[in-house]
């Protein structure tokens, strides 16, 4: 009981705004970071949101992923539950719906419904989301400033409580979806392999372009292989710029930069 009341009460002191104490709720952020850092692909990243989604949004029951192709077609590349998939899909069959709603590029940010057994926005939707037990739902919008080919997408939580899904709930799927956002800042994959594989492939590129970077440093100053990455790393913590950054401006440039 102790546990749940500490639990209880970082809620209550997130959704009001005071600065939290050290308790379950902090403690499930503080993980959460650990765990961010330690993926390694988009896809890896939004499987953790999704997963704290469930932990710690009050009310969670069911979480998914909801990310819109170049053409506008949405996809559900990652959830909890195949049941998301399912509703998902309904809203994406009528073209409207929580998910989809929140993610069109004019979205006010959050879409909420707290008694999905009476709303009227969606009957679709509503139907299929009660018979299968599920009462209300939050979808926040991911990458909410995206530019063709990328388009916004959400994070979507269902809940069997009606108006469990409160301010506290909203506040907190805001900042996983911040999460999940600056993880798809940079890429317009919309399924989970696609998610995987474009990552792995700016990984290729950019040890390629450092590669053609240290070649030309090598060649060009007599260093070695060490002795031009290190050149590379200082002088992309000089600039702060990324070192992939550094080296393809040195691989694309340089021979303009060898007439300044």
């Amino acid at each position: 009981m102790t546990d749940e009341r500490l639990w209880q009460r970082d809620k209550a002191e997130f959704g009001s705004g005071e600065t939290p104490s050290a308790g379950p709720l902090a403690e499930q952020f503080v993980e959460l970071t650990r765990r961010l850092l330690a993926a390694s692909t988009p896809a890896q990243v939004l499987e953790q949101v999704v997963a704290a989604a469930y932990r710690v949004v009050p009310g969670a029951d069911l979480v998914s992923v909801t990310l819109r192709a170049p053409d506008g077609t949405f996809h559900t590349p990652i959830s909890t539950g195949e049941v998301a998939h399912e509703l998902d899909q309904v809203q994406y069959r009528a073209g409207t719906g929580p998910c989809v709603d929140a993610a069109d590029s004019g979205s006010p940010g959050h879409v909420r419904s707290d008694d999905l057994a009476t709303e009227k926005r969606w009957p679709d939707f509503s139907q299929a989301a009660t018979r299968h037990g599920f009462t209300a739902i939050l979808s926040t919008v991911l990458v909410p400033d995206a530019a063709p080919p990328r388009l916004p997408g959400a994070l979507n939580i269902y809940s069997r409580r009606p108006g469990a899904l409160d301010v506290v709930a909203q506040d907190t799927a805001l900042l996983l979806a911040t999460h999940g956002s600056l993880a798809l800042a940079a890429t317009s994959a919309v399924s989970r392999a696609e998610l995987e594989t474009s990552h792995l492939r700016r990984a290729v590129e950019s040890r390629d372009v450092i590669g053609q970077a240290k070649g030309i440093l090598m060649q060009r100053r007599g260093l070695t292989a060490d002795e031009a990455f290190d050149l590379l790393r200082r002088t992309s913590q000089d600039l702060n710029v990324k070192l992939a950054e550094v080296a393809r401006t040195l691989a694309t440039r340089h021979r303009e930069l060898d007439d300044l």
